[in-house]
Protein backbone atom coordinates (compact mmCIF):
# COMPACT_ATOMS: atom_id res chain seq x y z
CA UNK A 1 0.00 0.00 0.00
CA UNK A 2 1.37 3.31 -0.75
CA UNK A 3 1.55 5.68 2.21
CA UNK A 4 -0.11 8.92 1.60
CA UNK A 5 2.00 11.76 1.28
CA UNK A 6 2.79 14.34 5.00
CA UNK A 7 0.19 17.62 5.07
CA UNK A 8 1.90 20.47 6.21
CA UNK A 9 1.41 21.49 9.75
CA UNK A 10 -0.85 23.76 10.62
CA UNK A 11 -3.24 24.28 13.60
CA UNK A 12 -6.17 25.28 11.24
CA UNK A 13 -8.22 28.08 11.15
CA UNK A 14 -9.75 28.94 14.15
CA UNK A 15 -13.58 29.23 14.72
CA UNK A 16 -13.71 28.96 18.30
CA UNK A 17 -13.14 31.94 20.72
CA UNK A 18 -12.73 30.15 23.89
CA UNK A 19 -9.27 30.06 25.38
CA UNK A 20 -6.93 27.33 24.30
CA UNK A 21 -3.95 28.36 27.14
CA UNK A 22 -5.43 29.75 30.58
CA UNK A 23 -3.79 30.29 33.65
CA UNK A 24 -5.55 31.43 36.82
CA UNK A 25 -3.34 32.75 39.80
CA UNK A 26 -0.38 31.03 38.34
CA UNK A 27 2.67 31.14 40.95
CA UNK A 28 6.25 30.23 41.66
CA UNK A 29 8.64 30.64 44.62
CA UNK A 30 12.30 30.07 44.69
CA UNK A 31 13.21 29.40 48.44
CA UNK A 32 12.25 33.44 49.85
CA UNK A 33 11.91 34.82 46.13
CA UNK A 34 8.75 35.06 44.24
CA UNK A 35 9.04 34.95 40.69
CA UNK A 36 5.68 34.54 39.39
CA UNK A 37 3.06 35.53 41.73
CA UNK A 38 -1.04 35.50 40.83
CA UNK A 39 -0.78 35.59 36.75
CA UNK A 40 -4.15 34.81 34.72
CA UNK A 41 -4.12 34.77 30.94
CA UNK A 42 -6.58 33.51 28.55
CA UNK A 43 -5.47 33.01 24.79
CA UNK A 44 -7.78 32.02 22.31
CA UNK A 45 -6.62 30.21 19.14
CA UNK A 46 -5.39 32.57 16.26
CA UNK A 47 -4.32 35.27 18.67
CA UNK A 48 -0.77 36.58 19.73
CA UNK A 49 -0.16 37.64 22.73
CA UNK A 50 3.37 39.71 23.56
CA UNK A 51 4.77 39.56 26.91
CA UNK A 52 7.30 41.71 27.66
CA UNK A 53 8.87 42.94 31.26
CA UNK A 54 12.37 44.05 32.63
CA UNK A 55 14.94 41.61 33.09
CA UNK A 56 13.83 38.96 35.59
CA UNK A 57 10.88 40.02 35.50
CA UNK A 58 9.44 36.23 35.54
CA UNK A 59 8.88 36.02 31.88
CA UNK A 60 10.86 32.91 31.21
CA UNK A 61 9.60 31.31 34.35
CA UNK A 62 6.21 31.93 33.10
CA UNK A 63 6.81 30.23 30.22
CA UNK A 64 8.70 27.05 32.01
CA UNK A 65 5.69 26.84 34.30
CA UNK A 66 3.09 26.65 30.86
CA UNK A 67 5.30 24.17 29.38
CA UNK A 68 6.15 22.01 32.66
CA UNK A 69 9.28 22.93 32.89
CA UNK A 70 8.64 24.36 36.29
CA UNK A 71 5.84 23.13 38.29
CA UNK A 72 3.80 26.09 39.79
CA UNK A 73 3.85 26.71 43.92
CA UNK A 74 0.07 27.55 43.41
CA UNK A 75 -2.49 28.14 40.55
CA UNK A 76 -3.49 26.52 37.34
CA UNK A 77 -2.31 25.73 34.06
CA UNK A 78 -5.31 24.49 31.77
CA UNK A 79 -4.81 23.63 28.03
CA UNK A 80 -8.10 22.78 25.61
CA UNK A 81 -9.53 22.88 28.89
CA UNK A 82 -7.74 20.24 30.47
CA UNK A 83 -5.95 20.54 33.66
CA UNK A 84 -2.19 20.50 33.29
CA UNK A 85 -1.08 21.75 36.01
CA UNK A 86 2.14 20.82 37.13
CA UNK A 87 2.48 17.73 34.44
CA UNK A 88 5.64 16.79 32.96
CA UNK A 89 7.09 18.42 29.58
CA UNK A 90 6.05 15.93 27.54
CA UNK A 91 2.36 15.51 28.67
CA UNK A 92 1.87 19.50 27.97
CA UNK A 93 3.61 19.00 24.46
CA UNK A 94 1.08 15.84 23.59
CA UNK A 95 -1.51 18.24 24.81
CA UNK A 96 -0.58 20.51 21.60
CA UNK A 97 1.43 23.13 22.93
CA UNK A 98 5.18 23.63 21.50
CA UNK A 99 7.94 26.08 22.93
CA UNK A 100 11.41 27.12 21.58
CA UNK A 101 14.04 28.29 24.36
CA UNK A 102 16.16 31.41 24.22
CA UNK A 103 19.26 29.08 23.98
CA UNK A 104 19.01 27.06 20.57
CA UNK A 105 18.82 23.02 22.10
CA UNK A 106 18.90 21.21 18.74
CA UNK A 107 20.17 17.53 19.06
CA UNK A 108 23.58 18.11 17.51
CA UNK A 109 24.38 14.46 16.24
CA UNK A 110 21.41 15.14 13.60
CA UNK A 111 21.08 16.88 10.72
CA UNK A 112 18.76 19.64 10.37
CA UNK A 113 16.62 17.70 8.69
CA UNK A 114 16.19 14.83 11.37
CA UNK A 115 16.24 17.12 14.49
CA UNK A 116 13.01 18.32 12.71
CA UNK A 117 11.86 15.05 11.79
CA UNK A 118 12.46 13.87 15.24
CA UNK A 119 9.61 15.93 16.77
CA UNK A 120 7.41 14.84 13.57
CA UNK A 121 8.02 11.50 14.90
CA UNK A 122 7.33 11.72 18.82
CA UNK A 123 4.59 14.67 18.92
CA UNK A 124 0.93 14.39 19.86
CA UNK A 125 0.20 13.63 16.33
CA UNK A 126 3.24 10.94 15.77
CA UNK A 127 4.19 10.35 11.96
CA UNK A 128 4.62 6.61 11.47
CA UNK A 129 7.49 6.04 9.60
CA UNK A 130 11.30 7.65 9.27
CA UNK A 131 10.54 8.23 5.39
CA UNK A 132 7.13 9.81 6.36
CA UNK A 133 8.63 11.87 9.08
CA UNK A 134 11.57 13.50 6.63
CA UNK A 135 8.82 14.55 3.99
CA UNK A 136 7.29 16.42 6.81
CA UNK A 137 10.28 17.83 8.19
CA UNK A 138 11.09 19.14 5.04
CA UNK A 139 7.80 20.87 4.43
CA UNK A 140 8.22 22.60 7.75
CA UNK A 141 12.21 23.73 6.73
CA UNK A 142 10.62 24.89 4.00
CA UNK A 143 8.21 27.17 5.43
CA UNK A 144 10.49 28.35 8.21
CA UNK A 145 13.19 28.88 5.70
CA UNK A 146 15.95 26.23 5.86
CA UNK A 147 14.42 24.14 2.40
CA UNK A 148 17.75 24.27 1.64
CA UNK A 149 19.60 23.02 4.61
CA UNK A 150 18.33 20.02 5.36
CA UNK A 151 21.35 17.97 5.05
CA UNK A 152 23.89 20.40 7.34
CA UNK A 153 24.89 20.05 11.03
CA UNK A 154 23.15 22.17 13.29
CA UNK A 155 26.38 23.81 14.32
CA UNK A 156 26.80 25.48 10.56
CA UNK A 157 23.81 27.39 10.57
CA UNK A 158 23.87 31.06 11.34
CA UNK A 159 21.97 32.41 14.46
CA UNK A 160 18.87 32.88 12.33
CA UNK A 161 19.20 29.59 10.93
CA UNK A 162 20.06 28.24 14.10
CA UNK A 163 16.38 29.98 15.72
CA UNK A 164 14.44 28.89 12.46
CA UNK A 165 15.50 25.38 13.23
CA UNK A 166 14.13 25.86 17.01
CA UNK A 167 10.78 27.21 15.35
CA UNK A 168 11.40 24.31 12.90
CA UNK A 169 11.07 21.59 15.68
CA UNK A 170 8.60 23.07 17.57
CA UNK A 171 6.05 23.33 14.36
CA UNK A 172 6.99 19.71 13.53
CA UNK A 173 5.19 18.83 16.53
CA UNK A 174 1.59 20.47 14.96
CA UNK A 175 0.81 22.56 18.38
CA UNK A 176 -2.38 24.43 19.44
CA UNK A 177 -0.20 26.78 21.54
CA UNK A 178 3.19 27.99 20.12
CA UNK A 179 5.41 29.51 22.71
CA UNK A 180 8.18 31.56 21.46
CA UNK A 181 10.87 32.65 24.03
CA UNK A 182 12.96 35.71 22.92
CA UNK A 183 12.87 33.90 19.26
CA UNK A 184 14.20 37.27 17.49
CA UNK A 185 17.05 37.45 19.62
CA UNK A 186 20.72 37.70 17.81
CA UNK A 187 18.58 38.67 14.10
CA UNK A 188 19.59 40.88 11.94
CA UNK A 189 17.29 43.75 11.51
CA UNK A 190 16.81 42.43 7.56
CA UNK A 191 16.00 38.95 9.40
CA UNK A 192 13.29 40.22 11.64
CA UNK A 193 10.91 41.37 9.40
CA UNK A 194 10.01 38.04 7.67
CA UNK A 195 10.54 36.17 11.24
CA UNK A 196 7.48 38.69 12.16
CA UNK A 197 5.47 37.91 8.30
CA UNK A 198 6.29 34.27 9.59
CA UNK A 199 4.84 34.20 13.34
CA UNK A 200 1.76 36.07 11.76
CA UNK A 201 0.91 33.54 8.97
CA UNK A 202 0.71 30.51 12.35
CA UNK A 203 -1.48 32.60 13.91
CA UNK A 204 -3.64 33.37 10.97
CA UNK A 205 -3.48 29.89 10.62
CA UNK A 206 -5.47 29.38 14.33
CA UNK A 207 -2.37 29.17 16.70
CA UNK A 208 -2.57 30.63 19.50
CA UNK A 209 1.05 32.70 20.07
CA UNK A 210 2.54 33.56 23.14
CA UNK A 211 5.30 35.43 22.30
CA UNK A 212 8.51 37.21 24.74
CA UNK A 213 10.17 39.59 23.01
CA UNK A 214 12.90 42.57 23.75
CA UNK A 215 12.45 44.60 20.31
CA UNK A 216 9.35 46.62 21.51
CA UNK A 217 8.58 47.65 17.67
CA UNK A 218 8.41 43.85 17.06
CA UNK A 219 5.89 43.37 19.71
CA UNK A 220 3.61 46.14 19.07
CA UNK A 221 3.36 44.83 15.19
CA UNK A 222 2.59 41.50 15.70
CA UNK A 223 1.19 41.05 19.12
CA UNK A 224 -3.01 41.48 19.09
CA UNK A 225 -2.51 42.04 23.18
CA UNK A 226 0.85 42.97 25.22
CA UNK A 227 1.11 41.68 29.12
CA UNK A 228 3.78 43.52 31.22
CA UNK A 229 5.69 41.27 34.21
CA UNK A 230 7.28 43.26 36.93
CA UNK A 231 8.57 41.80 39.54
CA UNK A 232 6.23 38.41 38.61
CA UNK A 233 3.41 40.09 38.60
CA UNK A 234 1.07 41.14 35.71
CA UNK A 235 1.73 45.31 36.02
CA UNK A 236 -1.04 45.57 33.13
CA UNK A 237 -2.21 44.20 30.21
CA UNK A 238 -4.07 44.78 26.67
CA UNK A 239 -3.86 46.62 23.24
CA UNK A 240 -0.49 47.24 22.56
CA UNK A 241 -0.77 51.14 22.09
CA UNK A 242 -2.67 51.60 24.97
CA UNK A 243 -0.13 48.69 26.93
CA UNK A 244 3.40 50.75 25.48
CA UNK A 245 1.84 54.74 26.60
CA UNK A 246 0.66 53.16 30.05
CA UNK A 247 2.88 55.58 32.51
CA UNK A 248 3.81 52.75 34.40
CA UNK A 249 5.22 50.60 31.53
CA UNK A 250 7.38 53.49 30.56
CA UNK A 251 8.65 54.02 34.25
CA UNK A 252 9.02 50.46 34.77
CA UNK A 253 10.58 49.44 31.86
CA UNK A 254 10.50 51.24 28.87
CA UNK A 255 12.08 54.51 29.73
CA UNK A 256 10.86 58.72 28.49
CA UNK A 257 13.18 58.54 25.98
CA UNK A 258 11.09 55.32 23.85
CA UNK A 259 8.13 57.59 24.58
CA UNK A 260 9.86 60.93 23.33
CA UNK A 261 11.19 58.78 20.41
CA UNK A 262 7.64 57.37 19.36
CA UNK A 263 6.09 60.99 19.48
CA UNK A 264 8.20 62.08 17.27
Amino acid sequence: MTEPEATPPTAGTATDESPVLRTEGLERRFGGLLAVSGVDLALPPGRTLGVIGPNGAGKSTLVNLISGHLKPTAGTVHVGGKDLTGARPWRVAHAGVARTFQIVKPFRGLTVADNVAVAAMFGPSPVRTPAHARREAAQVLERVGLGGRGDVPPAELSVADARRLELAKALALRPRVLLLDEVLAGLRPAEIDPALRLIDELRRDGLAVLIIEHIIQAIAAISDEVLVLHHGTVLTQGPPRQVLSDERVVEAYLGHRYTRKNRS
